[in-house]
C-alpha cells in the first residue's frame, strides 16, 4: 500500500446501525455492502455478530458477496466474542477481526472494576485468540480520545507485539480538540516500538462536531485509516462522515493523501443509506446535503452564475450531483431570475426583466421558494410569450 494512501473503514452497517430506528434487515445490508464495495471502501465493518443470530447470519452473507473490501467483525475481548467472529467470517476472502478493549481511566475503574496492567493483559489476550483466526487483527483502545498518551503508548506497543495490524485510537466521546487528537497520533508514532510496521486508525465521533476535523488532523500526523460512516450517521452525535473525509482530502492535494474512493458515487449512496435507514439528511450537510450546491442569496447567485468557482470549492458533478441549484427566493436578485427564466423558456430582454423581477418579488414576499410552475404563472400573467424550448 501507498504510504499516502488512507484506508476508508465503513462501519456504516454497524456503528450507523446502532441509531434507534435504523435497524437494517440482511436483504438492506446486503444491498449497502454491495454498494460500499463498489464505492471503494478498503474495509465493511459488517456488524458485531455474537450480538443477535441476525446480526451473526448478516455478516456471514455479506462476508460471501464482498467481492474487493475487506470484511470485518466487531468484538469485544472476550473469547466467545472473538470465536463467532471467526465463524461469521469464514467465507470472506479478506477476513478481519476487530477486538479491544477500555483504556481510559473512566473505563478501567467504572467498567471493569480493574487495573491497567490487567487491561493490558485482556488485549493482548484477545489479539492472540483473534490471530489464531484471522491473519489481520485490529485493536481498539476504546475512549482512547481521554487516554493518557504514555499508557495508551504502552498499550499500543503489547498489541503490537501480541500480533495486532492496526491499532485503532477512538475518540469514543468525541471529547478532544483537533490539535490533541493530532498529536496524540504524533505521540504514538514517535514514542511506540514497531508503530511503522501497523496501521494507526482514527475512529472519531461528533459529540462536539469535530470528527470530521478530529479524523483529518489524525492522517496529518500518520494514521493511514479513518473509520467512519455514510452520512456521518452512528451513535448519539453520530460518526466522521465518510464523504467529508474523502472530498477534504481531494480537495486539498497538498497533503498528499488520497483515497481509492469512487467520488462519483456519493450523493447517490448517501441517498441510498438515507432511505433505508428513514435517516434523513439534514439540508445543510456538507457534500451530500440538498442544500450542498444551492444557492438563493442574489450575491451568491450572480457570482455562481458567472462562475461556478467563485462560490463553489467542489464541481457537484465530483460527487454525482447533476448541478448546482438556482433557488429563487426574496434574496435573489435578477440574474437568478433571468437565469432559471431561460431554463424553463424565456429569454427575456432587460426591460422584460425589470417588469418581471418586480412582480416576482410579490410571489418571493408571500413564498418560502418560487418555484418553475410560478414563473410560468408570472410570465402569463404579464403576457411574456416563451421564446425558447423548455
Amino acid at each position: 500500500m501507498s504510504d499516502n494512501k488512507v484506508q476508508i473503514f465503513d462501519t456504516t452497517l454497524r456503528d450507523g446501525e446502532q441509531v434507534p430506528g435504523c435497524k437494517l434487515n440482511t436483504n438492506q445490508k446486503l444491498v449497502i455492502a454491495e454498494r460500499l464495495d463498489l464505492l471503494g471502501v478498503d474495509i465493511i465493518e459488517a456488524g458485531f455478530p455474537v450480538s443477535s443470530p441476525g446480526d451473526f447470519t448478516s455478516v456471514n452473507e455479506i462476508a460471501k458477496i464482498v467481492k474487493n473490501a475487506t470484511v470485518c467483525g466487531l468484538t469485544r475481548a472476550v473469547e466467545n466474542d472473538i470465536k463467532v467472529a471467526a465463524e461469521a467470517l469464514k467465507f470472506a476472502k479478506r477476513p478481519r477481526i476487530h477486538t479491544g478493549i477500555g483504556t481510559s481511566e473512566s473505563h478501567i475503574k467504572y467498567k471493569f472494576n480493574s487495573t491497567q496492567e490487567k487491561v493490558i493483559e485482556r488485549g493482548i489476550a484477545a489479539v492472540k485468540y483473534a490471530k489464531s483466526f484471522v491473519e489481520d487483527v485490529e485493536f481498539y483502545a476504546e475512549d482512547a480520545g481521554r487516554t493518557d498518551n504514555e499508557f495508551l503508548a504502552r498499550v499500543c506497543e503489547a498489541m503490537i507485539k501480541a500480533g495486532a495490524t492496526v491499532l485503532n485510537i477512538p475518540d469514543t466521546t468525541g471529547y478532544c480538540l483537533p490539535e490533541e487528537y493530532g498529536a496524540k497520533i504524533k505521540y504514538l508514532k514517535e514514542n511506540v516500538k514497531g508503530i511503522d510496521n501497523v496501521i494507526i486508525s482514527c475512529h472519531c465521533h461528533n459529540d462536539l462536531g469535530l470528527a470530521t476535523a478530529n479524523s483529518i488532523a489524525g492522517v496529518i500526523n500518520g494514521a493511514r485509516q479513518i473509520e467512519c460512516t455514510i452520512n456521518g450517521i452512528g451513535e448519539r452525535a453520530g460518526n466522521t462522515a465518510l464523504e467529508e473525509v474523502v472530498m477534504i482530502m481531494k480537495q486539498h492535494p497538498y497533503l498528499d493523501l488520497h483515497t481509492d474512493i469512487n467520488a462519483k458515487l456519493l450523493y447517490d449512496t448517501s441517498l441510498m443509506v438515507s432511505d433505508s435507514m428513514g435517516m434523513f439528511v439534514q439540508p445543510n450537510k456538507a457534500i451530500v446535503g440538498a442544500n450542498a450546491f444551492a444557492h438563493s442569496s442574489g450575491i451568491h447567485q450572480d457570482g455562481v452564475i458567472k462562475n461556478r468557482e467563485t462560490y463553489e470549492i467542489i464541481d457537484p458533478t465530483e460527487v454525482g450531483v447533476t448541478e448546482s441549484a438556482i433557488v429563487l427566493t426574496a434574496r435573489s436578485g435578477r440574474a437568478a431570475l433571468a437565469y432559471r427564466a431561460k431554463k424553463v423558456g424565456y429569454e427575456l430582454t432587460k426591460l422584460q426583466l425589470d417588469d418581471v423581477y418586480k412582480e416576482f418579488l410579490t410571489y418571493a414576499d408571500k413564498k418560502k421558494e418560487v418555484l418553475d410552475e410560478d414563473i410560468h404563472q408570472i410570465m402569463s400573467t404579464l403576457n411574456v410569450p416563451t421564446t425558447v424550448t423548455a
